[in-house]
């Protein structure tokens, strides 16, 4: 009972840490997101960008910090790669919990340009980091179903639209642009339900990753390939502050992008969207056997 209640009053302690360094850092940071709004100046603006990624970074180092400070929980990386601030990266990561975007941050904060995630459009309505994610150009995509298309023709492709209109901002600044190809987080269910060909990850959609592979064909540096496995169990930020969670056991490679998957037309070439699929489910069973070996390694230093 004890130590039931000492681990609500951590969970509470952490939300009300995580709120404050939230609004302590929103608020200059949509004073910068307001002067560039209203300037047309393109020196301005890209001052206003450097300002505004220099905020966000101070509020991810907090954030860590806590992580470091207040969890046990132990992240275990191998290939981690040397800094790399400046060019424009994609990150392909599979999708345990919530968890795993303070696990990227931690590791990837001032080494690669700020990750950037695709997020539900409804996000944006979430109490200060609502407008923190739009302040820092986080694109906010609408999905509609098969039905809602079927209804009214006129909403088929504007994902795609909002997709490329985000990548066309991206040029312009250092970014690492977040894919997580799964689409959702794993779960038990899930993976039952698609029948998955891969034992510990539900199946990828290539869509989103041939956009951004499309939209910024010319700028795409680097593939960052993130695995991330919970040897101990998966759990959510609540489990991560009341000390639920363990080992977090991340591996990463970091690839060239084949030439070939870049600058091509994923919608309405067909050779082309063959390409992609192939190339993102050859990663996809490259991770599951990475998983495999993560989760055998566990095992034995536990033995």
């Amino acid at each position: 009972m004890l130590m039931k209640l000492l681990r609500s009053l951590r969970v509470v302690m952490a939300a009300i840490l995580l709120s404050l360094n939230s609004i302590i850092h929103v608020t200059p940071l949509l004073l910068v997101a307001l002067i560039k709004a209203v300037t047309r100046v393109r020196p301005v603006q890209s001052v206003c960008d450097r300002v505004l990624m220099a905020i966000a970074a101070s509020w991810i180092d907090v954030n860590s910090w806590m992580f470091d400070h207040l969890t046990d929980a132990e992240v275990v990386v191998t290939g981690l790669p040397d800094a790399m601030p400046e060019g424009h990266f994609l990150l392909l990561c599979n999708h345990q919990s919530w968890v795993d975007i303070p696990v990227l941050q931690k590791l990837f904060n001032r080494r690669l340009p700020m990750l950037r995630f695709f997020l539900k459009s409804q996000l944006i309505w979430v109490p200060v980091l609502g407008l923190a994610w739009w302040a820092l150009d986080f694109p906010f995509m609408k999905r509609y179903s098969r039905q809602q298309i079927e209804k009214r023709p006129d909403l088929a492709g504007k994902d795609v639209a909002a997709t490329r209109q985000a990548c066309e901002k991206f040029r312009r600044i250092p970014v690492s642009v977040v894919n997580f190809a799964e689409g959702t987080r794993f779960r038990p269910g899930k993976h039952a339900q698609q029948q998955s060909p891969f034992r510990h990850l539900l199946k990828p959609k290539a869509g989103g990753t041939a956009l951004v592979l499309d939209a910024m064909s010319e700028s795409l540096d680097t593939l960052v390939d993130v695995t991330i496995t919970y040897p101990d169990g998966v759990g959510e930020l609540g489990d991560l502050f009341a000390n639920r969670i363990g080992r977090i056991v991340v591996d990463i490679q970091t690839l060239p992008i084949p030439a070939e998957l870049r600058g091509g037309d994923y919608q309405n070439d067909e050779a082309h969207r063959a390409r992609i699929q192939a190339w993102v489910n050859e990663r996809w069973q490259a991770k599951d056997n990475t998983i495999d070996r993560l989760l055998d390694e566990g095992l034995k230093a536990r033995a």
